[in-house]
């Protein structure tokens, strides 16, 4: 038996402490589907550390924790690869956040032996940074046609909630790699509300809808 799966893709932006990632939570919370959530923050020192640790308190205890500071796209796969396999009525998945996954990307170490390495170092490692977003989009243009096969349920859902920092508001940064940073995450925050069923930018705790969920789906553009 075949499944048609029902997805629904909602992006969050929104500054530093603008209440994004919390906002994000509560539509977790409010899903009735099993939560995981993906990390990609890494704990590269104490400072990060201490922060991590104060969001895994905060969040629910029940919530499944992933962390994946790369190769998003194959984590979200595996995620609902196995969701499907425990025949469940569904799954959330929360990203939390993309500009992170951006960055850590951006600082892949470059291994290849035509790689100019100081280039590398100035504006970070695109090549990698592309395959993973292009990997990325084609996960979320392909949940429109997406089915489960197996099962006696009446329905799969997919709910993806990506939270992301908007940081193209403020002055242009003086470093090539801050320059391409900026740049990379406005086209990938442009691909991604294209496909999205709803987008939200948050400022002061207070969610703005940039696009109601009622749009009707179009392809990103990788």
């Amino acid at each position: 038996m075949t499944e048609m799966v029902k997805h629904n893709i909602q992006l969050i932006l929104g500054g530093a402490r603008s209440g994004k990632s919390a906002l994000a939570e509560q539509y977790a919370l409010s899903s009735t589907l099993p939560v995981t959530y993906i990390a990609t923050a890494q704990a590269l020192d104490a400072e990060m550390a201490q922060r991590i640790a104060q969001h895994q308190a905060e969040r629910p205890a029940h919530w499944r924790l992933i962390e994946a500071p790369l190769q998003l796209s194959a984590t979200i796969e595996s995620i609902i690869f196995e969701a499907s396999l425990n025949k469940s009525s569904g799954v959330c998945i929360l990203v939390d956040c993309l500009t992170l996954w951006l960055s850590n990307s951006l600082c892949q170490s470059n291994s290849s032996p035509n790689s100019n390495n100081k280039a590398s170092q100035d504006s970070g490692n695109i090549d990698y940074w592309q395959q993973e977003k292009q990997q990325f989009l084609r996960l979320l243009n392909s949940l429109q046609d997406l089915s489960i096969e197996g099962g006696n349920r009446q329905a799969f859902a997919i709910e993806i909630i990506l939270v992301s920092n908007e940081v193209g508001h403020g002055i242009v940064p003086m470093g090539q790699l801050s320059r391409q940073f900026v740049d990379q995450a406005g086209w990938l925050h442009q691909a991604i509300a294209k496909v999205a069923d709803q987008v939200e930018f948050v400022m002061a705790g207070l969610p703005l809808t940039l696009k109601p969920s009622q749009n009707i789906n179009q392809k990103a553009a990788l």
